[in-house]
């Protein structure tokens, strides 16, 4: 190979971590904070591909997640599990004949769940609108609300997941990069060109969103606060049934659960930033959590260790890594 051909060859990485921040870090092209949901030590793979204007890539996680998302400015991500598992955009569940859509004009939030597989393209807008405009083709407007989830045939989906399995895992086909590079534009533009009508949502969608929504703007601004139930009701004007079917609906979770879990999720990412003179009792104490036993109890039976193990595997992480950089 010359070194012309290594210079315009793909980008390749693969990446495992046991840590879900680490995972949300790893996928180039993202702004992402992934909370876990579900018990037991996290672990997360990523496999990818890079190109001039376009990222293709593989992503496993062993552990169900609440995952807010944003893409690079001036993208748009397409996004398809790999099989047909549980998953929802913004609050809304993806059917097997559904992939998912999003532009870097707005974020959006997925719920994953455990052992979940999904490939994804981010492609720069621009490369995609001059490859529609050369193939006479017309980009549909994706950027609304409603568009997160658009419908094709179960075959091109299979077609797709195939297309990006070579890319990322095996020879490409043969092709040259330009080549590869074309030919997941064009893959981009017959899933948003060939898709068949949306599924409808529900008029009572958005009531549920705003409610839930309301909940976290809440949660996020008093995060020491003790919450009840009768609090949330009266904070969102609703009964305490629609609070519960709101949650349990937008996120699968209900309001209780999603506050404890939010809460001990950011505990630990604080114990990866906090000094070690700082007591995790105190660490602890800032996000409501006053009883130590049953702080780490709780902490312990999400995560698969409990929070002086995370202090002391960061602080190692972080030793190996400055002694890569300066070796």
């Amino acid at each position: 190979m010359t070194q012309q051909d290594l210079a315009s060859a793909p980008q390749k990485s693969m990446v495992h971590t046991q840590d879900i921040d680490e995972q949300a870090h790893n996928l180039t092209q993202w702004q992402q904070k992934y909370d876990q949901l579900s018990d037991g030590r996290f672990f997360g793979c990523i496999e990818s591909v890079g190109y001039p204007h376009i990222h293709a890539f593989e992503e496993y996680t062993e552990r169900a997640l609440h995952q807010q998302c944003a893409i690079a400015p001036r993208s748009i991500w397409l996004g398809i599990p790999k099989q047909s598992q549980q998953s929802k955009i913004n609050g809304l569940n993806v059917a097997s004949n559904q992939f998912m859509c999003r532009t870097s004009e707005s974020n959006f939030e997925l719920i994953t769940p455990e052992q979940f597989n999904i490939y994804g393209l981010v492609i720069d807008t621009q490369s995609l609108e001059h490859m529609a405009q050369i193939q006479g083709m017309h980009l549909k407007n994706i950027t609304s609300s409603g568009t997160e989830r658009l419908t094709t045939c179960n075959a091109m989906l299979k077609s797709a997941r195939g297309i990006i399995n070579s890319m990322v895992s095996n020879n490409a086909f043969g092709l040259n990069a330009d080549l590869q590079q074309d030919m997941l534009n064009m893959l981009a533009l017959h899933l948003l060109n060939e898709q068949l009508p949306c599924q409808r949502i529900a008029p009572s969608y958005k009531h549920r969103k705003a409610v839930v929504d309301k909940v976290k703007d809440y949660i996020k601004a008093h995060p020491q606060n003790t919450v009840t139930i009768t609090q949330l009701c009266e904070l969102t004007f609703v009964s305490r049934r629609t609070l519960q079917y709101s949650f349990e609906s937008i996120l699968g979770i209900n309001p209780l659960r999603f506050l404890r879990l939010t809460r001990l999720n950011n505990v630990r990412r604080e114990l990866k930033l906090a000094k070690q003179d700082k007591p995790i009792s105190l660490v602890a104490a800032n996000w409501g959590f006053w009883h130590a036993g049953q702080f780490t109890k709780d902490y312990t039976q999400l995560f698969g260790e409990n929070p002086s193990q995370t202090v002391i595997n960061h602080a190692s992480y972080l030793a190996n890594s400055k002694s890569i950089i300066h070796g």
